[in-house]
């Protein structure tokens, strides 16, 4: 009984705490805005996009300067790169393109057993017909 009464005696001496009011837990939401997560992502790529803009702004000029340069080739050369591609069905086929001492480019078609073997460059090749890697 001693200890009943002692039990009773500390409940009703320990101060009342006020009602807790409901907060947004780890992993909720809070009604009236973004989550830390999405606050931390629209901080973070804003970051980035400042980081980025000066190199983009330089790319957009690189560009601006070299477009006429690949319009240009795109109106001489697309109808002969088309031409090339309708005849050459499968680029893999053949030797990389070589350029002759008078400016004639020439592609040589591999045979049955270099079908498996790399391509290489012939500055690639050492004197001894080794490759460095």
């Amino acid at each position: 009984m001693r200890h009943v009464s002692l039990i009773l005696l500390l409940a009703l001496a320990a101060p009342v705490a006020p009602p807790v009011l409901a907060q947004a837990g780890p992993g909720e939401e809070a009604e009236n805005g973004p989550s830390l997560m999405e606050r931390g992502a629209q901080l973070f790529m804003r970051g980035l996009l400042s980081e980025m803009e000066p190199a983009l702004q330089d790319l957009q000029e690189r560009f601006a300067e070299v477009e006429p340069a690949i319009r240009s080739f795109v109106e001489e050369m697309g109808p002969s790169v088309l031409r090339l591609l309708q005849t050459v069905e499968d680029f893999r086929g053949y030797h990389p393109p070589e350029i002759l001492p008078n400016g004639d480019i020439i592609m040589r078609k591999k045979l049955p057993e270099e079908m498996d073997q790399p391509d290489l460059l012939p500055e690639e090749i050492g004197p001894d017909g080794e490759v460095e890697l």
